[in-house]
């Protein structure tokens, strides 16, 4: 059985090092000094190795059960979310008014990342609840927060988003789910929604959907678009549960992975529901919980690399397979372990450098983002914005591609399921799909984000890279910066070619979107590699309890600026080639 460790000392490096975020005037921030960051992520680090990550296995054999309607989650799940919920961890960083222990979003995506790290599907049940509560936060009524909330945040109840029908996806304006009016201004919600995660279970006391649907007689398309609150049981005036709604369990999906996870097809029959929000703005309404639940799949992305490149690195240092092309380096063995070979060395290097590089992105976003919504910082909001199909797209795609490397180390055992190393590349593939599929989340920054607010974002971001680039740009730095300037050159070019071509061809920047999301990830990861290489430098420099852990980080920004951030240069010529080689192809050819 696959192991799990918490990476707490590389998340702990991040945060005071790197983002030092102790010295942040991000509200809140300056509570978060060291001491107690280690004391949470040393607690949730402890819950995820010991109790979640062995349920992982169990989950992914068993799946969960569908029989006479009640759905059954796999042996383990309901005693180990007992104790999740007894150390408030799924309340981290929500309102104290409502039971929440009112940290920082930061702190809740770092121990997030242990949760799913430890056991994807697990971590799922209250992942979608913390979103579905974030959606009422926002744009709930008063009445309405102090109903839901409170048990949300403890997790007695569970909370779902239902958006995908049997005949439209991404194209939401399709949707047939239809909600009438009633005089107690309620609405009888009836449709079909499929991919449901966390649909249903024997965790909770009641499950709050938040369903999307059209109110009858309203506009066509997506701006007939409301969103509703959908209780599986109504809720008494006292707060207890009342009746069972008409909201019922049609099937469990049979999924690639994450069978943990009761993923389900939900059948609505004029079942009661309460709008949230304003009518025919349920789009808005839900972005608040799919931009959140976008950074947190991206998450889920270096999570399942982080757990397959731990146990890539303890089987290539166990499986003794060949001699060193320099020379025996197990003299008394019969052959020498794994990692001595240069290409194991290249695989592992290629997962670390993106593992570790990720890791600061994804911090450095969620920094972000309470920066906007705590500090009020409108260009740190419109900075995340700007990343956010970046974070999602590039880290899922990334990370995917890190467990399929990890799953090669092994060679043939890594095919055979005894090993485990093929569940955490099932569970990770699902990310590059759900909350908005890759190719989407790159129309999205091409065909949107880049010109948003007239393009100051992008161009923020630009010179940030410059800046740090003219700052940092001598002596045992530049090893570093010069790459990065390079990789921010490429950007630079790609986001000119748009402009120079994208309006009079639009497909020729939209054939070239997936490869921009791509360069863009590199040039962020370069970027944070640089200021992991500075932060390193300053500590040796400094003198510090600890060399060795920053001479290995920047071996490793070393790796990334040689071997990884050059790919900019591809994907920029990928980019110029423009439409034709995509599009040239007629459709019945294929």
């Amino acid at each position: 059985m696959p192991s799990y460790t918490a990476p707490t000392k590389d998340i702990q490096y991040v945060l005071h090092d790197v983002l030092n975020i102790s010295n942040s005037e991000v509200p809140g921030y300056a509570d978060l000094d060291r001491e107690f960051t280690e004391a949470i992520l040393d607690a949730a680090g402890q819950l995820a190795s010991e109790v979640i990550a062995p349920l992982n296995t169990v989950g992914d054999t068993e799946g969960c059960t569908f029989e006479n309607g009640v759905i059954t989650t796999p042996t383990g799940f309901k005693a180990a979310f007992e104790q999740v919920k007894e150390g408030g961890w799924p309340g981290l960083d929500l309102p104290e008014e409502y039971g929440g222990q009112g940290l920082p979003y930061l702190i809740s995506t770092a121990v997030g990342e242990l949760f799913s790290g430890a056991n994807q599907a697990f971590t799922m049940y209250q992942g979608l609840t913390h979103g579905a509560a974030s959606a009422i936060l926002v744009h709930g009524t008063e009445d309405q927060k102090a109903t839901y909330l409170p048990k949300m945040t403890s997790c007695d109840w569970t909370g779902t988003m239902n958006l995908t029908e049997p005949h439209c996806g991404t194209d939401l304006g399709l949707m047939r789910t239809k909600a009438e009016p009633q005089d107690d201004g309620s609405y009888k919600i009836s449709g079909q929604k499929i991919f449901i995660s966390a649909g249903d279970h024997d965790m909770s006391e009641n499950v709050i959907h938040l369903v999307l649907g059209k109110i009858v007689g309203g506009p066509e398309g997506i701006k007939g678009v409301s969103l509703f609150i959908v209780p599986k049981f109504l809720v008494n005036e006292d707060g207890s549960l009342g009746a069972r709604n008409g909201v019922s369990v049609g099937s469990i999906e049979e999924k690639m992975g994450i069978h943990g996870n009761s993923t389900c097809v939900m059948n609505y029959d004029e079942a009661t529901g309460y709008l949230l929000g304003d009518m025919h703005k349920g789009m808005r309404a839900m972005f608040t919980m799919m931009n959140e639940a976008r950074l947190g799949v991206g998450m889920q992305g270096l999570a399942q690399a982080e757990a397959a490149y731990q146990n890539a690195v303890i089987y290539a240092k166990d499986r003794l397979q060949g001699r060193a092309v320099t020379g025996a380096e197990n003299p008394e063995g019969p052959a020498d372990p794994l990692i001595v070979h240069p290409d194991i060395r290249r695989n592992l290097m290629d997962q670390k450098s993106f593992i570790e590089g990720a890791r600061a992105f994804m911090l450095w976003g969620a920094q972000l983002i309470d920066a906007g919504h705590k500090g009020g910082d409108t260009a740190a909001e419109g900075l995340v914005s700007l990343m956010t199909p970046v974070l999602k797209g590039f880290l899922t795609d990334k990370g995917y591609e890190a467990t399929v490397n990890a799953q090669q180390v092994y060679g043939g055992h890594g095919y055979i399921e005894e090993w485990g190393m093929s569940q955490f590349t099932r569970d990770a593939r699902i990310a590059m799909i759900y909350e908005g599929a890759n190719g989407v989340q790159a129309l999205d920054l091409v065909g949107r984000k880049l010109a948003q607010d007239g393009g100051k974002h992008v161009m923020a971001f630009f010179d940030m890279v410059k800046t740090f680039c003219k700052e940092n740009g001598d002596g045992d730095m530049a090893e570093f910066v010069d790459p990065l300037k390079a990789a921010s050159k490429d950007l630079q070019g790609a986001g000119m070619y748009f402009m120079q071509n994208g309006m009079k061809n639009p497909n020729a920047a939209l054939s070239g979107s997936y490869d921009f999301m791509h360069l863009f990830g590199y040039v962020c990861l370069g970027l944070m590699w640089g200021r992991m290489a500075k932060t390193s430098l300053t500590a040796l420099a400094n003198g510090t309890d600890d060399p060795e852990f920053h001479k290995n980080k920047l071996i490793t920004a070393r790796y990334y600026m040689a071997r990884s951030l050059p790919m900019t240069g591809t994907l920029l010529k990928r980019i110029e080639s423009g439409a034709d080689p995509v599009m040239a192809l007629a459709a019945e050819a294929f």
